[in-house]
């Protein structure tokens, strides 16, 4: 009897997971695949734009950046899509939240946004899907993101492009490691971690994907 309530309970462990990664994969195709290049020729743009307002050269951004200029001219005519490092090193330069950046390329944000209505991107590089939940606003100073993270992903950025940017990482789903200031965090689901991003940083996740809610405080 024993035996078969433990068999039971494997089967259905194993059929949460697939209904899992059926369920991440149906929500890159359906939901990612009809906006995607909306909203990546959008950030193009936006990309350009702020370029443009500050009166640097693609040789300019380069030198800063580290990102060769022909990787930001493909960049600007939305001939390459940008992983999350990229978009990261050019916010940092710019003085904008990954967030903003992607909310502002998208449509004028207003205070409430429905489920349908909220921006969702998938990093090229990773496969990581990041859904911005609450609308950024440029005078407010918090923010509300969900990220799932692929089986055995992991994202690294060099440095913060917001020093001093304070997270509250709730974990959903999963496990994660999270390299921070030269301390390793490791989490399972339910625990939640808050650290401040002043330097490089790296989010990997296990053999199973992992879902978590990030509270941004700017500083």
């Amino acid at each position: 009897m024993t035996t078969r309530i433990m068999a039971s309970a494997v089967v259905s462990v194993m059929r949460y997971y697939l209904i899992m990664e059926t369920t991440i994969q149906a929500l890159s195709t359906v939901q990612l695949g009809s906006r995607a290049s909306s909203i990546e020729h959008r950030i193009a743009n936006r990309l350009a734009e702020l370029r443009a307002e500050r009166g640097w050269t693609l040789e300019t951004l380069a030198k800063r950046t580290g990102i060769s200029r022909a990787t930001l001219s493909r960049l600007e005519r939305c001939e390459l899509s940008p992983s999350a490092a990229m978009l990261a090193t050019l916010c940092g330069q710019y003085g904008w939240t990954l967030s903003r950046l992607m909310v502002e390329a998208e449509q004028t944000t207003p205070s409430v946004v429905s489920a349908g209505e909220q921006v969702i991107w998938q990093d090229p590089q990773t496969g990581y899907i990041r859904r911005v939940v609450s609308p950024p606003h440029p005078k407010l100073r918090g923010e509300l993101i969900e990220v799932i993270l692929p089986a055995r992903a992991s994202v690294s950025y060099d440095s913060s492009y917001l020093p001093g940017l304070e997270h509250h990482l709730w974990m959903l789903e999963g496990a994660l490691s999270i390299e921070v200031g030269g301390t390793l965090l490791r989490l399972q689901k339910g625990d939640c971690a808050r650290y401040v991003i002043d330097g490089p940083s790296k989010f990997e996740c296990g053999r199973h994907h992992a879902r978590y809610v990030i509270a941004l405080v700017h500083p």
